[in-house]
């Protein structure tokens, strides 16, 4: 997983790296509000670990902004010195799916932060990931498109698993070069849109087949079903189409 931490004590940013890093995570630090804001404009994480009281923002600023301005609704966790009733309150209705007073232990945190994410977020507890018509079998490597089988290579089929994991959220090419490739930086994002143009052509994900892959500009990648009935048949919405689920 791959998650931001908002948090200007070094002290403290060191401790919650440590942990979630030995977990398994990627981990993202951020002493500024607005450095992370900026980040996030650019970047999608799969949790947001918030301080409250920052040098320039308060956490519950930076909450808001983020459910609001930007309607991100990744899940976020408080982990704060403040333990007064209307501050957790606050922070609840800011957007926050959980809060900790400090200092946190790591067990405890490591057990909400895992509770947050079964609340948020689906589960793969099989091998198989099946989205008719594709079935990966996510052991073997191995994908299938109406019983047929499709050759792809391991980074091709790993990134193809991780959008139809995701599907509907808006990754950014920074998270799919993390989750695919690991956190290497003599690798460019380029490599991701690569990638991409492989799955999309080997999988046929166009909207004329119930799927759409696409790209938003300087950000990252969607993959999302669309009503194939609904398309003309240059694969256009046709007239009267409902486009409600598709903006």
């Amino acid at each position: 997983m791959r998650f931001a931490i908002l948090e200007d004590d070094p002290a403290q940013m060191e401790v919650l790296t440590g942990w979630l890093r030995e977990a398994g995570h990627d981990v993202h630090g951020f002493a500024m509000a607005r450095e992370l804001m900026r980040v996030a404009s650019r970047e999608s994480f799969d949790l947001f670990l918030v301080d409250w009281v920052l040098p320039d923002l308060t956490g519950e600023q930076v909450l808001r902004w983020l459910r609001t301005e930007r309607n991100n609704d990744t899940p976020a966790i408080f982990i704060t010195s403040r333990d007064a009733e209307d501050d957790i309150a606050s922070a609840f209705s800011a957007g926050a799916d959980d809060y900790l007073v400090k200092p946190p232990r790591r067990i405890e945190l490591l057990s909400r932060i895992e509770a947050v994410l079964r609340r948020t977020q689906p589960r793969q507890v099989s091998q198989l990931l099946q989205v008719a018509p594709y079935s990966f079998d996510l052991i073997r490597k191995m994908v299938t498109v109406n019983g047929e089988p499709v050759e792809m290579t391991d980074k091709e089929f790993e990134l193809a698993a991780f959008l139809f994991r995701n599907m509907g959220r808006l990754l950014s090419r920074g998270h799919l070069l993390e989750a695919v490739w690991g956190r290497n930086p003599d690798l460019a994002t380029r490599t991701v849109d690569t990638h991409i143009s492989r799955v999309r052509s080997k999988l046929n994900l166009r909207p004329e087949n119930g799927f759409r892959l696409t790209p938003t500009y300087n950000f990252g990648y969607r993959l999302e079903r669309v009503d194939a009935a609904s398309l003309a048949p240059d694969g256009a919405p046709a007239e009267g189409a409902d486009l409600s689920s598709q903006v």
